[in-house]
């Protein structure tokens, strides 16, 4: 689709409930091909392994883009305790833990606690951070073909606000939790730092993300659903930004 006239009249916010697979730039190039070429951005990166709420601006709402990114996150997880993996999540290869005696739903939920406030969490191996100008994932990859370990990638640990953490279900070795963070908190590392907290395993099987204040993944569109050619009515009016 060419761009033009329809490209330049389109301004707001489509919300997008974005599958397992695609990059979250894969949905906005999209976007954009259905928006006739117009200026698209997202507010914040899904993993490819990732679902959920993928908030992207149109037109002059990407300006408000970063206030979006910096607003509060919900997520919900299932996290299997039963091995690790380089990259915290289910593409790396396990390495299993023995675990004798599974910790019982009480001790998770304790251990839970300690990562409740303000804590220092380290970004996965396997993540967009810089290390001395370099995305760690780049580094992380470069290692693993050299033969060497992405483990020896460690990205420094930085302040991260959670403001809650609830168990949903826990049946050795699945734990499902919903997690209420800001921005820059990675659920892969809480799932490393559960596990060596119980002293088990700890890796990511599933990543949802179901709020990006004020937006909530029940009014998105799914991906499959989104029209060849997006029209002004499929896009709903950015809420006005305080300050």
């Amino acid at each position: 689709m060419q761009g033009g006239s329809h490209a330049a009249d389109l301004h707001g916010i489509l919300l997008v409930d974005k599958p397992v697979g695609p990059t979250s730039m894969r949905v906005v190039e999209r976007v954009r091909r259905s928006a006739g070429g117009a200026r698209c951005g997202h507010a914040g990166t899904l993993d490819p392994l990732a679902s959920g709420l993928l908030v992207i601006g149109i037109g002059s709402c990407t300006k408000q883009l970063s206030h979006w990114m910096a607003g509060d996150k919900r997520y919900e997880s299932t996290m299997d305790l039963s091995a690790f993996t380089a990259t915290d999540d289910s593409e790396g290869a396990l390495d299993v833990v023995d675990v004798a005696t599974p910790p019982e739903r009480a001790h998770v939920e304790r251990a839970l606690q300690s990562f409740v406030g303000e804590v220092m969490q380290a970004p996965p191996a396997f993540s967009a951070v810089k290390i001395a100008g370099r995305r760690a994932y780049d580094l992380a990859r470069r290692e693993v073909r050299a033969g060497g370990d992405a483990g020896s990638v460690q990205p420094q640990a930085r302040a991260v606000r959670v403001h809650a953490i609830d168990v949903v279900a826990w049946e050795w070795p699945l734990l499902t939790v919903r997690i209420h963070c800001d921005k820059g908190f990675y659920v892969r590392s809480l799932a490393r730092d559960l596990g060596r907290s119980l002293e088990t395993g700890g890796f990511c099987r599933s990543i949802r993300r179901t709020w990006s204040a004020p937006f909530r993944v029940e009014d998105a569109l799914q991906l499959d659903a989104l029209p060849q050619q997006l029209m002004q009515e499929h896009l709903q009016p950015a809420p006005q930004v305080q300050g």
